[in-house]
């Protein structure tokens, strides 16, 4: 019996069980779900009322702010006036630039910019200095100083005795953060706010707009406006928290001030923030949701015997996607063991399919890492050969080199020696430079040439050198001492001293896509067996196959086929060794091989 069969026959032995429970849960379930969608519908539209009146106040922000932050009237603040003329020139600015700002925006009641400079008027129309004189109810220059004290640049805050009223202050602040002064708005209540908190939720709640500091701002009932709310869901310095919080908390002390205590209450309470810290706070009556849970139940009844027919479709769906992963499965595992190590599972379901879905793409990508991890290691150590090959100085080539120098040294000074250690120099910086493996092609030519300027003075007029480089080619890249050891089998197997026109000729040039060096010399060449063994890579004699095996893997390692090298010889005449590699303008680096 498969598993497809077994699952049916344990679901039919239990089905009666099952449906007896089955009315009961599914009351519930629906009371809850219609619970939720009425605590949804009250959340969307506090939301909705959240971004509106957010809008509003980042409407009467920006406006303050611009006022606050205006260079000139900064500049013009912080000025020492000397004569009157500079005073009016001052004064007719601001009626210019700031007395049609005030009616950008509705319901702005009064439009002030408060200052503190001793050598500028009050001309009691914008330009104002703080005095001892009631200001929405509050002594003028007490209110000045509370507000300049505090750390807040924006302030919003209700007038004592003016419910219908709301005042937002900016500070004036110089490029040094010194107070210049402060732009003032009275508000007009109702336009502002009064109008986006008119009738919430069909007469049944109430809303409340409260600032950072927890205290009423505009609300549905203007008897509480500058109460401080005490509710559920108050953040403690986390401004990650979720948007919404309600229910039950501990009570908070009121300290002295006047509380609108809710977390007592019966109603919903939700907490809605806004970009600015303030909040949109909310009271929903609940005896509408209780009657239509009555009224649901009755349904319950009809809705259990539908649930049975779609139970059956359910356990029948269930059945199938289960089967269905498990061959997934299956065949991913299937493809895993023909070496396919990138093959993975999308996991949707967190069940116990899922976990062992998880942990297959978790064990296949392990794999493939481990695989990787080895063939890095193989490249790796590949690299770190031809390092340690490149560290091989020929013994033979500095004895020779320092018994020269020496011989020179103890003659008189003249400018071949400097020529010799110049030459030394250049060789041995980068022949003994084992970090770097690519180099651009003009300094591989300065490596070549330095070998070859100790060589000329080892055997002066023996060897003519030519040189035939297109200056094109020498910004773009080859790898490290990839001519130099062609250069020296010249002299070490082509026996180049021992004639007496002996010549070598090096080129480089661009041809297309690619890049071309060549080497001739008329030594005395490669015997045909010996030339076919080193082709085909198979040479087994002294010299380690003339260096030519460790340039064609070097070549293999950073170009792939792209990059050959080939050798041509008339034995007892020339040898010609020429490669072949892709022009870079990037360093190359090394290949993966599959």
């Amino acid at each position: 019996m498969n598993l497809r069969r077994k699952i049916f026959v344990m679901y039919g032995l239990i089905l009666l069980v099952p449906s007896l429970i089955l009315g009961g849960i599914t009351m519930g379930v629906v009371v809850r779900s219609f619970h939720e969608n009425y605590v949804a519908t009250v959340d969307e539209s506090i939301k909705q009322t959240a971004i509106n009146v957010d809008y509003s106040k980042k409407s009467y922000d920006l406006l303050a702010i611009r006022t606050a932050t205006d260079s000139e009237l900064i500049a013009r603040l912080g000025r020492e006036y000397a004569d009157m003329t500079q005073i009016i020139d001052t004064v007719d600015y601001l009626d210019r630039n700031f007395m049609l700002t005030s009616k950008y925006l509705p319901g702005i009641i009064d439009f002030r910019i408060y200052h503190t400079n001793d050598t500028l008027v009050e001309d009691g129309r914008l330009l104002w200095r703080p005095q001892h004189r009631l200001l929405s109810g509050l002594d003028e220059w007490d209110w000045y100083e509370k507000t300049m004290a505090s750390s807040t640049l924006l302030f919003w805050s209700t007038a004592p005795e003016h419910p219908g009223r709301i005042v937002l202050t900016s500070k004036i602040l110089n490029s040094a953060g010194e107070p210049l002064g402060m732009v003032y708005i009275l508000l007009d209540y109702n336009v502002v706010f009064g109008n986006l908190l008119k009738h919430p939720f069909a007469e049944d709640g109430s809303l409340y707009i409260v600032d950072d500091e927890k205290r009423i701002l505009a609300t549905t009932e203007q008897d509480k406006i500058g109460r401080r709310v005490l509710a559920s869901g108050w953040p403690e310095g986390d401004d990650g928290i979720e948007g919404r919080r309600s229910g039950e908390i501990d009570k908070e002390d009121p300290a002295a001030a006047a509380v609108y205590d809710l977390t007592g209450t019966k109603q919903l309470v939700t907490l809605e923030p806004l970009t600015s810290g303030w909040y949109v706070v909310a009271l929903t009556q609940m005896k509408y949701m209780d009657g239509r849970s009555i009224t649901l139940l009755a349904l319950i009844a009809g809705t259990a015997i539908l649930l049975l027919v779609l139970s059956m479709f359910l356990i029948t769906t269930i059945i199938n996607n289960v089967v269905r992963r498990i061959r997934r499965l299956g065949h991913r595992m299937y493809d895993l063991s023909r070496g396919e190590f990138d093959v993975t599972i999308r996991n949707k379901v967190q069940d116990e399919l899922g976990d062992l879905e998880l942990m297959f793409n978790s064990m296949s990508e392990r794999l493939g890492g481990l695989v990787e991890d080895i063939r890095t290691s193989s490249l790796l150590e590949r690299e770190q050969a031809f390092k340690a090959m490149q560290a091989q100085i020929n013994p033979h080539f500095i004895y020779n080199s320092l018994s020269l120098l020496r011989w020179r040294a103890l003659d008189a000074q003249d400018e071949e020696q400097v020529r010799i250690i110049d030459a030394l120099s250049t060789f041995y910086r980068q022949t003994l430079n084992n970090q770097v493996a690519v180099i651009p092609i003009r300094e591989e030519l300065e490596h070549v040439k330095a070998y070859l300027e100790v060589q000329q003075l080892r055997y002066p007029e023996r060897v003519r050198l030519e040189w035939d480089i297109e200056e094109q080619v020498l910004s773009l890249y080859t790898l490290k001492t990839l001519l130099q050891p062609i250069v020296e089998n010249c002299y070490a197997h082509g026996a180049i001293t021992r004639r007496g026109d002996g010549a070598i000729r090096i080129a480089v040039w661009r041809n297309g896509d690619s890049v071309a060096m060549s080497v001739v010399d008329n030594g005395q060449g490669i015997a045909p067996e010996v030339l076919a063994a080193l082709e085909a890579g198979t040479y087994l004699g002294s010299g380690n196959g003339f260096g030519t095996a460790n340039i064609r893997e070097r070549l293999a390692l950073y170009f792939g086929e792209e990059a050959a090298l080939k050798l041509d010889s008339e034995a007892g005449d020339w040898t010609r060794a020429t490669i072949r590699f892709p022009a870079c303008t990037e360093p190359p680096i090394i290949r993966r091989r599959g």
